[in-house]
This record gives C-alpha cells, sequence and structure tokens, in this order.
C-alpha cells in the first residue's frame, strides 16, 4: 500500500499533462520519467567530452600550432576560450537543461528563432553524412594494418605511378635535363637542381589504393566498395550504439571517450624515445616558438575558429545532450570541465603527433615542415608515414586508427541523438514507442546519403560538404542564438533561469557572464564572421578545384540552412494572430510551452497562473513597447 501511495504521488508529481507517451526506454530511477535522463553524471560527462573531442583536436589543432609560432599560439586559443568558448558553451548547456528539451522546441522561448534551432538540425544531418564516411576511412585503415609490413610502406607497382621513398633530382646541364638522382647522392650544384616531385609510399596508398581518386568532382567514377561496406560497419555501430538512446551510447562511451587518451599516452611515451623526436616538438611547442606571431590577426582568427568548432558550439549537440540532465545539475561546472578537458586533449594529442613527425624527418633527413600537413594529409599520410618507419609497425598503426575511430564515434553518437531527440520532441505519439526503430531508419537513410562520399570521386564531396556547411554558416546560427537568448528573450531572464537549476548567485559572480554574453562574445564573433567571408576560398582539394556546379551545389547547400531562419519566422508570423506588431510582439516573447519541463520545477515563476497572466498581456496593445528592452527585465 505504502509503495503504491508513493507512486502514485510520484506519477501526479513528475508528469507533464501535455505528454503523455512515455518513451519505453526510460528507467523507473529518472527523474523525468517520461522523456528520460542520464543513468549517472558520469555518463553525461562522458558523452559530452566525446562529442566535443573530435577528430579536429587530433589533425587540425597540432597543424595550427605549428603554423601559428608553436607555443606562442597557445596564447591566443585559451583567451579565446575564455572569452568565447566557455561562455556559449555554458549558455547552451543551460538552455537545454532549462527546459530538457531539443534544439528546435528550445526556441519556444524566442518563438520567431525557431529557425535557427531547425538550421542547427540541418547543419548536424549534412555533417553526420560525411561525418560517417571519415570514420569508414578509419575502419579501413585499422583493418589494413593488420598485415606486416604495412601496406604503404613501400611504394606499389601501379600503372602511371610516380612513387618514391626519396624526392627525384634531375640535374641540368647546358639547358639540357641529362639525369636524375636522389636527393642523397645528387652532385650537381643547388642552383642547378631541379626537384620533380614525387609521391611518397603512404600518399600513394591513399590516393591509389584507399580512394581510388578520380581526377576530379566531375568524374564520379563507381562507389568504392571498400568503403562502402566500412561506411556500413560504421552505421551498423551507430545505430546499435544509440538503439535505446542516451541509455545505450551512456554506457558505450565508458570505453570511446577513455580510450582515446589511453592511446593518445601510448603514441606519446613511445614517441618521446625516438630519436629526432625533440626536434618535433621543438618545432611544435618547444623553444622555436615565435611571439612575434602574436601581432599577425591571422593567428587570432585561427585561435578563434579553433576554439569554437573544437566544441561543437551551434551544431545543437550540446543543447541536446544537456537536456537530459536533472533540473538541478551544475551545469556550470560541467562547461569548465569539457571546455578544458577539450583544450587539454589538443594540446596532449599534439605531442603525440610531432615526436613521432620529428622521427619521420630525422629518418628522412629533411625538415620536419616537409613531412607535416594538414587535416586528411596529416592522419591518412603523414602520421601512417611515420608509424610504418616504427619497429611493430602494425601495432601503432591499429592503435592510432583505432583512436581515430573511438573520437570519430563519440562525435557520431551526439550528432544522431541531435536529429533523434529533435523528432521524438516534435511527434511524441508516434515515436516514443518506436526509437530504437527511428535510429535504424535514421542511420540507414545516412548510410545512403553518404554512398556518394565513397565513389572515387568521395574525397571531394566530403571536402565540399565541409567547406559549405561546417565553416562561417555555424557563425551566423552562433551569433542569432546569443542575440535571441541575451537580448530579445532577455539576458536577466536567462540569468534567473539559471538560478532556477544551480541556486542564487552574486552579482559580482554574473558580472562576467553579462560582459561576455551581452558584449564581448558577439563583438568577436562577428569581427571573425566578417573576417571569415573577406577571406573566404573557394575550397578544394590537393590542389584540384572544383568546376563552377559543384560550387553552386555547395551554395544551394549554404543559402538554404541560412533560409531556414526567414523562411521559419515568415511562416509563423503569417500563423499569429492580431496586427503585424501585435504578431511581432508575441514571437518575440516565451510561448506558452515555454518553462521547466516537470511542473515541480516550475515554481512561482512559471506557474500555471504566471503564464496565463503572460500570455493575455502578449495580446493587449502597447504602443511604447520596445523589443529589445525585455532583455533588462
Amino acid at each position: 500500500m505504502r509503495e503504491y501511495s508513493w507512486n502514485s504521488f510520484k506519477n501526479l508529481i513528475f508528469r507533464n499533462p501535455a505528454v503523455v507517451y512515455q518513451d519505453p526506454h526510460v528507467d523507473n530511477g529518472d527523474e523525468n520519467t517520461e522523456r528520460g535522463n542520464w543513468a549517472s553524471k558520469r555518463e553525461y560527462m562522458l558523452s559530452t567530452i566525446g562529442y566535443a573531442v573530435g577528430l579536429g583536436n587530433i589533425w587540425r589543432f597540432p597543424y595550427l600550432t605549428y603554423k601559428n609560432g608553436g607555443g606562442a599560439f597557445l596564447i591566443p586559443y585559451f583567451v579565446m576560450l575564455v572569452v568565447t568558448g566557455i561562455p556559449l558553451f555554458f549558455l547552451e548547456s543551460a538552455f537545454g537543461q532549462f527546459c530538457s528539451q531539443g534544439p528546435i522546441n528550445i526556441w519556444r522561448s524566442v518563438p520567431i528563432l525557431q529557425g535557427v534551432g531547425v538550421g542547427m538540425v540541418m547543419v548536424t544531418l549534412i555533417v553526420s553524412i560525411y561525418y560517417n564516411v571519415i570514420i569508414a576511412y578509419s575502419l579501413y585503415y585499422m583493418f589494413a594494418s593488420f598485415q606486416f609490413p604495412l601496406p604503404w610502406s613501400s611504394c606499389l607497382s601501379l600503372p602511371d605511378s610516380n612513387c618514391s621513398t626519396t624526392p627525384q633530382v634531375y640535374c641540368n646541364v647546358s639547358g639540357v635535363l641529362v639525369t636524375n638522382w636522389t636527393q642523397e647522392n645528387s652532385t650537381c650544384p643547388s642552383s642547378d637542381t631541379i626537384t620533380v616531385p614525387m609521391q611518397s609510399p603512404s600518399e600513394q596508398y591513399w590516393d591509389r589504393v584507399a580512394l581510388q581518386r578520380s581526377s576530379g568532382l566531375d568524374e564520379t567514377g563507381p562507389v568504392v566498395w571498400h568503403l562502402a561496406l566500412c561506411l556500413l560497419l560504421s552505421s551498423l555501430i551507430v545505430a546499435a550504439a544509440l538503439i535505446r538512446g542516451i541509455k545505450s551510447s551512456g554506457k558505450v562511451v565508458y570505453f570511446t571517450a577513455t580510450f582515446p587518451y589511453v592511446v593518445i599516452l601510448i603514441l606519446l611515451i613511445r614517441g618521446v624515445t625516438l630519436e629526432g623526436a625533440r626536434d618535433g616538438i621543438e618545432f611544435y611547442i618547444g623553444s622555436q616558438s615565435n611571439l612575434t606571431k602574436l601581432t599577425e590577426a591571422q593567428v587570432w582568427k585561427d585561435a578563434s575558429t579553433q576554439t569554437f568548432y573544437s566544441l561543437s558550439i551551434g551544431w545543437g549537440g550540446v543543447m541536446t545532450l544537456s537536456s537530459y540532465n536533472n533540473f538541478h545539475n551544475n551545469m556550470f561546472k560541467d562547461a569548465f570541465v569539457v571546455t578544458l578537458t577539450n583544450a587539454g586533449t589538443s594540446v596532449l594529442a599534439g605531442f603525440a603527433i610531432f615526436s613521432i613527425l620529428g622521427h619521420m624527418a630525422h629518418f628522412q633527413q629533411v625538415p620536419i615542415e616537409k613531412v607535416v600537413k594538414a587535416e586528411f594529409g596529416l592522419a591518412f599520410i603523414a602520421y601512417p608515414d611515420a608509424l610504418s618507419k616504427l619497429p611493430i609497425s602494425p601495432l601503432w598503426s591499429i592503435l592510432f586508427f583505432f583512436m581515430l575511430l573511438t573520437v570519430g564515434l563519440d562525435s557520431q553518437f551526439a550528432g544522431i541523438e541531435v536529429i533523434t531527440t529533435c523528432l521524438l520532441d516534435a511527434f511524441p505519439q508516434i515515436f516514443k514507442s518506436k526509437r530504437a526503430l527511428l535510429t535504424v531508419a535514421i542511420s540507414s537513410v545516412l548510410y545512403l546519403l553518404g554512398l556518394p562520399c565513397v565513389t572515387r570521386a568521395g574525397i571531394y564531396w566530403v571536402t565540399l560538404i565541409d567547406g559549405f556547411v561546417a565553416g562561417w554558416v555555424l557563425l551566423v546560427l552562433a551569433l542569432l542564438e546569443i542575440i535571441g537568448v541575451c537580448y530579445i528573450y532577455g539576458g536577466n531572464r536567462f540569468i534567473k533561469d539559471i538560478e532556477m537549476m544551480i541556486g542564487k548567485k552574486s552579482f559580482l559572480f554574473w558580472l562576467w557572464w553579462r560582459a561576455c554574453w551581452f558584449f564581448i562574445t558577439p563583438c568577436l564573433i562577428v569581427v571573425i564572421l566578417i573576417w571569415s567571408l573577406v577571406s573566404l576560398e573557394s575550397p578544394s582539394y590537393s590542389g584540384v578545384q572544383f568546376p563552377e556546379w559543384g560550387l553552386a551545389v555547395g551554395w544551394c547547400m549554404t543559402v538554404f540552412i541560412l533560409l531556414l531562419v526567414p523562411i521559419v519566422a515568415v511562416y509563423k508570423l503569417m500563423k499569429a494572430e492580431g496586427s503585424p506588431w501585435k504578431r511581432l510582439k508575441s514571437l518575440c516573447s516565451p510561448a506558452e510551452e515555454w518553462h521547466p519541463y516537470l511542473d515541480i520545477h516550475r515554481g512561482e515563476r512559471y506557474s500555471e497562473q504566471r503564464i496565463r497572466l503572460r500570455m493575455s498581456h502578449k495580446t493587449e496593445p502597447e504602443a511604447n513597447v520596445n523589443v529589445i528592452s525585455s532583455s533588462w527585465l
């Protein structure tokens, strides 16, 4: 009888009359018995760290550090982390946790900007297509590493191959190229030598075997079946891990979020014991750091963009993951832990990468800048080449690509969860009882959409999507996000919402966050956005330019995402009632559905009486109301 009474009381208190369809994957111990919560704080933290720590931490940050003055780059990087990264991460975490909704329904706070949430979901959907392909690359290389010697350790006998383990040098004698030598035994005067560009074995393997790369986007060619099978395996892994949503992925991340750190430490320990490792570390972050680089604006731009993208801000994932937190979770501390862990991972990975690249440069007797490449070239050409020179090379190669696999999977988990959560929140009566089927369907659709990216022109599609979708578009969405929260919804109102979750804080506590949210962060985003547009260049891959129709496709994707914001706003204005001013005013005010998800957490501020009063005020004519002034109320 006592148990029955408690269950009845619990159902009464924690129910939401607006939603009567409970997810069958929700556990009885969840605070939110309709939508579900993380099984533990550890699972949330590991999932969020896994989402933030992506492939860019492994292959982009070390290269940017080397390119922008070595250790000097850490100064602007951590400055930007403090003034843009942490404030935005904190904002998105609090935003999602307060209402326990995904990135679309979360804009019930400012209905006219709901298109921002739709745009975030579209970005995540499109990026998830090619991110799955990158995971497939890692799977293929991991499987290829189970052989000795590694298949990219020496040149393959392929037609029209220009592969060589050493650069080819021709000697110009009286204007005639009479013979050639390798770089080591050339006796020509330096002024009379002509170095012919040659592919390294790892570069040949990447282009001719792994990708079977065509000459350009115009030459699509057939599907590369070994990549299509790896893409299928990647989709199956993701679907299996998310079959029960956060309840299953939360268990998987105990391994996928921690294993990369084990591998990074192993590679770092092995790397620093190699001859030439010190030279690599010196180039990365040592005595050859160039402090004069701090006077160059490009360095600060690179630091800002790396901070912004590495934390996955503006994608909707941070909001989605935090929406499954308990209402009184301290997301303020979480924001610091996740952002600093992400930054530390980037720095640590750089040591592991450059120690082994230093050994490779020493082995080949070439300057280290000759072996350093960016992004794909670092992960699938330069680093595999360096690993092939080590004893027991298959072991190190397997570990490295398995690390890339787990790092990629964590980010993909969150991307799929964004899409799933939005559909569940929008259509609970249809999908709540069919989460597993929905997850499989989404993974299947992403697999089919990813097939063009595993044709012989696939790498061009991956580069095209990355350049047009995962670039400055996110800056626009993040700028609209912070304007919507701080200037339309109201920054001080938002602070009161946060205090409902973590308790009352002093004025001095909020002074810094007000400064960032109202002024510093949006101003920096505007500067970075303008600079990105002014210095915008058409994406290319390995010197191959894309045709005009390909660039048109890229711009169509960009314009489509950005147009979602005004299209949704116009649609809502047309559906609203009253004069144009009343419609605009009502859509710039929180909707009736905007409140903490559970009745018990709404308190007096979001009681039914207060909400009815607020909604009645929205319909009354007010001649002298400034929408922007709500930010100070």
